[in-house]
């Protein structure tokens, strides 16, 4: 139990991700795991069990999800001899907007007020500042694409580009869909998104990648502003997450909120820093 308890809090200090398992209902009550997504110490009792709850701890992982799960005695699904709590420690997803426009920086705070770890990328140090960007957690001065070739991504990450330029959101909308991020939008009018779909494709983009990307980007709010324009697009990541249409909940029936059980938000630590390079084409 101390080996557990040691690892689960270097995993907090060092804003890893970290699962902790704790067997609640059925045979051995209280034994624990800690599961990462490379390792994990401690046991159920029963290594086809350990097996079973390690996987659908990464799972849960992966999407910053804590919640219960039930089994047979050996891991088996649909049973309910043992039932275990999964909780998910995860850093604060990340959002990475592209082009320091004022677009940029209202989307910025409002990315930080969701709980993001939000980060701008410009290839020109004259916009890209601190100054622009005060809410933002990280400031990078370099070529988009490839800056994001090298970023961290993963389900929960939203990437915004609002460059508006072909020469920049060409490139990182490629690399973007090479990621797996949960979020992929694109400002611009019909005209430039049919004009950057045509160039995406002559790139080798499939249907169902361009499919991924919210283009243009947001709900249909009639936003104008650059503050609205940000309330939209916030707007179409919480529907897309949650599987929601975006409509007006006065024109539906029904509960307002779905039984989703697995959405208990993770926990996760958030810190500031600011990183300066050169754009090197």
């Amino acid at each position: 139990m101390g080996n557990i308890l040691d690892r689960w809090h270097t995993a907090l200090a060092q804003q890893s991700p970290v699962a902790i398992v704790t067997v609640v209902g059925g045979p051995r009550v209280g034994s624990k795991l800690l599961v990462t997504p490379q390792e994990y110490v401690g046991t159920t009792g029963n290594v086809d069990l350990d097996r079973a709850v390690i996987e659908a701890a990464r799972g849960m992982l992966e999407g910053g999800r804590t919640g219960m799960r039930h089994y047979g005695p050996q891991g088996q699904r649909r049973m309910e001899d043992v039932t275990v709590f999964i909780q998910s420690f995860a850093p604060p997803p990340r959002m990475y907007v592209f082009g320091a426009i004022d677009f940029a920086s209202a989307v910025a705070r409002i990315g930080k007020f969701m709980g993001y770890r939000v980060t701008v990328c410009d290839a020109r140090p004259i916009f890209a500042t601190r100054e622009r960007f005060p809410t933002a957690d990280e400031i990078v001065v370099a070529w988009p694409d490839e800056f994001l070739r090298t970023a961290d991504v993963d389900a929960r990450t939203v990437i915004c580009v609002l460059t508006h330029d072909p020469k920049f959101d060409v490139p990182v909308l490629k690399a973007a869909l090479a990621t797996p991020a949960g979020y992929i939008g694109a400002m611009g009018s019909r005209r430039t998104h049919n004009s950057r779909t045509a160039r995406l494709k002559e790139e080798g983009a499939s249907e169902e990648d361009l499919a991924r990307i919210s283009s243009p980007i947001g709900l249909d709010i009639g936003a104008r502003t650059p503050e609205e324009t940000a309330t939209a697009i916030a707007s179409e990541i919480i529907a897309l997450r949650t599987g929601h249409s975006g409509g007006r909940l006065s024109e539906r029936s029904g509960p307002i909120h779905a039984s989703e059980p697995d959405r208990t938000p993770s926990l996760g630590v958030r810190d500031t820093a600011a990183v300066a390079q050169k754009p090197s084409r």
